[in-house]
């Protein structure tokens, strides 16, 4: 699936949920490096670093390099790292506030996902300790080509697991139904969306899919609950084509209970060129 991930690493439990998640997503053969992120220059803090690395590659019993990086936040240098060793995948943990389960991002792990220049999985709070063989796999669908790469990459994740695959998409209606400028019509307008968007589900290759009216936000966490990843396209950033944490995935990032993985549109063209074809048709249904 993923064959170069950075894994965000330090004192707390996120860095061990995070290798944890990283396992799972990583190809058998791929690389994984674990890096700490500090500000100070001395080789005592260097050396502090490394030791920290240390043990938790020993604790996690895992085949990974390691490195020590100086930047002025965490954020920033997991960036500057995962663009030199040219990563495609950034892993980040939760913070220790919150419920447990929740993914609850702190402001380093946010710092960390929005503006990445590859996808980002976030492993929620007590994931070393709680988690499981993935055996479903679920995308946020609905059409567009975010989704349309979202759902590839879920068919090779399934794939490699054999694990099965479940899409689900929300239908809302426009921002001018709240305002009354919709006519009283509205529920077969609502119903008519719904078997269109059930007919697209319904398209999609060995998919399970089903298509709800709702607001998509707490529908997907709702939907996390039942699977044991949940894919989430994003936008672009830029020429650069970075990850852009839109409004959805930042509600999942605080609600969610189960991993999260969020794609940069530039992952479009890391997928095969079979699954691609595939989840196109299925997209231009609409």
């Amino acid at each position: 699936m993923f064959t170069n991930a950075l894994v965000g690493v330090d004192a707390r439990m996120a860095g061990r949920d995070a290798i944890a998640l990283a396992c799972q997503l990583l190809d058998a053969d791929g690389r994984m490096t674990l890096a700490h992120v500090h500000r100070g220059d001395t080789t005592n803090e260097r050396e502090d670093s490394r030791e920290l690395l240390k043990a938790a590659r020993l604790a996690a019993g895992v085949d990974a390099e390691i490195v020590s990086v100086v930047a002025e936040s965490p954020g920033r240098g997991l960036h500057e790292q995962a663009e030199r060793q040219s990563a495609d995948l950034l892993v980040a943990g939760s913070c220790s506030r919150g419920v447990w389960g929740r993914i609850a991002l702190g402001d380093d792990a946010r710092a960390a996902l929005n503006g990445a220049p590859c996808a980002v999985a976030v492993a929620p709070l007590g994931f070393a300790e709680h988690h499981t063989v993935i055996t479903k796999v679920g995308v946020a669908f609905n059409g567009s080509s975010e989704s349309v790469a979202a759902l590839a990459v879920a068919q090779q994740l399934a794939a490699a697991t054999h694990a099965t695959v479940h899409a689900l998409e929300v239908v809302a209606l426009p921002s001018m139904a709240y305002a009354g400028l919709l006519p009283p019509s509205v529920g077969d307008t609502i119903e008519s969306m719904l078997e269109e968007a059930n007919a697209r589900m319904d398209a999609l290759p060995d998919v399970e899919g089903q298509a709800v009216y709702g607001l998509a936000s707490e529908k997907l966490v709702a939907f996390g609950d039942e699977v044991d990843i949940l894919l989430v396209g994003s936008r672009g950033y830029g020429p650069m084509r970075r990850l852009v944490v839109g409004s959805t995935s930042d509600y999942l990032e605080r609600h969610a209970r189960c991993p999260l993985l969020i794609l940069p549109p530039s992952h479009r063209g890391q997928v095969s060129d079979g699954n691609h074809r595939q989840a196109v048709t299925a997209g231009t249904l609409r």
